[in-house]
């Protein structure tokens, strides 16, 4: 058997010793704590990029289902559902505009110059006829200003009032139905064969399609020009 030199039995023996009467500074359990804390922390930071990419595109954000405090308490419910005044009466351009427009005073007072002519709610409107200043209504429904959207295309291809902006006739103050955002909006620009309905429905409340509607739909895509392969073009919507 070869022989260890004595140095080297030395050494080994010497770093034994010196092992020995060095505390340990980590526990047991330090690597498993580690893993937890390094997993934790991915764990958080992908959560908290999903919340920042979701919360944004949410409801509760883009205010779905909350109406606006407005100049006058405006209810279509009232209007639409329980007088039957057609959305075009007071959105006028919306079957030749890209914006489907608000209503003049005149337009009111068309009516509330003989009915609820003295009405506390109503005060908003007579002080605007009397000053000439237009009612400052807040916009439910809209879009960034780097998005282009056309009311009267789509109106004129089939798209109902109640696809984007929901029942009204139901609304006693109008509250947003849909978040309106780039998602939503491609969900029926890739699809729009199932939200199509003859345009002279466009404007019905409640419209409940025949029983042959998947056909009508088809025919409706060729009749009104409709051409989905290119409905989802960034210049479609980004002018």
């Amino acid at each position: 058997m070869a022989k260890v030199p004595l140095g080297v039995v030395n050494s080994e023996v010497a770093f034994s010793r010196i092992g020995e009467g060095m505390p340990q500074i980590f526990s047991k359990n330090a690597n498993g704590v580690a893993r937890f804390v390094i997993w934790g922390s991915c764990a958080v930071l992908l959560i908290a990029a999903a919340i920042g990419i979701i919360l944004p595109r949410s409801d509760l954000v883009m205010g779905v289902g909350e109406p606006l405090a407005q100049p006058v308490p405006f209810s279509h419910k009232h209007h639409v559902g329980q007088l039957g005044i057609d959305c075009r009466y007071c959105h006028n351009g919306v079957e030749t505009s890209s914006s489907a427009g608000l209503p003049a005073t005149e337009v009111c007072m068309t009516c509330h110059s003989q009915l609820f002519t003295n009405a506390d709610m109503l005060a908003p409107v007579r002080a605007s006829l009397a000053n000439g200043k237009p009612i400052e209504w807040q916009r439910v429904n809209s879009v960034p200003d780097f998005v282009f959207f056309n009311h009267a295309i789509h109106i004129n291809k089939g798209v109902a009032c109640e696809t984007c902006h929901g029942e009204v006739d139901e609304m006693p103050l109008t509250r947003r139905a849909h978040t309106l955002s780039m998602e939503w909006c491609l969900g029926c620009h890739r699809n729009p064969q199932s939200n199509l309905r003859p345009p002279q429905d466009v404007f019905l409340m409640h419209w409940q399609p025949p029983e042959d509607i998947a056909d009508i739909r088809r025919k409706l895509i060729g009749m009104l020009d409709i051409h989905p392969e290119t409905m989802t073009d960034c210049y479609v919507c980004h002018r």
